[in-house]
């Protein structure tokens, strides 16, 4: 066992891994088509592109009517073949990792599928 002065900082570093670990077990909870996408380049794509500047153009107010959790993009796959409609006439030059990473942000953010 380690002196208590050296075992502090152990047990922070081991809190800070747990913590880590749980993060990542949520962020792959929920649909597998969005499992071990990138959130974090999801959300800076999404900022990039201008896709909320897009969306309020499209439909008005906030931009968010666009998302309808209960209409035309009912499943995960339709989700993600939404997002490569956006990247394919808009020409956005997006790889499908980075069209998963931006479905798997909308849907933490506006459907969250089961």
């Amino acid at each position: 066992m380690l002196p208590r002065s050296t075992s502090a900082p152990w047990r922070g570093a081991l809190a800070t891994a747990a913590a880590c670990a749980a993060a990542a077990a949520l962020a792959d909870a929920g649909p597998p088509e969005f499992r071990g996408a990138d959130l974090g380049l999801g959300a800076r794509l999404i900022r990039e592109h201008q896709c909320s500047e897009c969306h309020v153009r499209r439909v008005g107010g906030d931009g968010n009517a666009i998302y309808r959790p209960l209409g035309r993009i009912s499943t995960p796959a339709k989700l993600l073949t939404m997002v490569e409609v956006c990247n394919t006439e808009l020409n956005l030059g997006m790889f499908p990792e980075d069209v998963a990473a931006v479905a798997a942000v909308l849907q933490r953010d506006h459907y969250r599928f089961k």
